[in-house]
């Protein structure tokens, strides 16, 4: 069983990782009823969305490229995996995996907002 979220933008939150309401880190509030409801548009957050995502790269560093290339060639992982294929020790593992699934939630909203000027998406909780 996983967290969705879908509208403008469809995908699904990463499971022990990513919390429902990690769209906020790019500068709109979800509401809360049962699940979050976020709209962004180019006028109002477009360099909060940029700027989120320079962020999560910045925090990244190096690990983006090579979580890049380990998640193109598996299907799924695990802590041991990932430290024993890219040397990412397990205690760190779940803070970069944060970061990492949270800038592909940004690109995502970015490249609707770009596109079509907004995104509006709601998220379960």
């Amino acid at each position: 069983m996983g967290r969705y979220y879908n509208g403008d933008i469809e995908g699904k939150f990463w499971f022990a990782v990513q919390s429902s309401d990690d769209a906020d880190f790019f500068g709109a509030t979800g509401e809360h009823p049962d699940y979050l409801d976020y709209f962004f548009n180019k006028k109002d957050h477009l360099e909060n969305i940029k700027t989120g995502i320079a962020t999560c790269q910045i925090e990244l560093g190096d690990w983006k490229g090579k979580l890049d290339k380990f998640f193109k060639d598996n299907n799924g992982y695990n802590d041991e995996m990932i430290e024993k294929q890219i040397g990412l020790k397990t205690e760190n593992v779940k803070e970069v995996l944060k970061w990492y699934a949270r800038l592909e939630l940004g690109e995502q909203i970015l490249n609707h907002v770009e596109k079509n000027d907004d995104c509006h998406f709601t998220a379960e909780l």
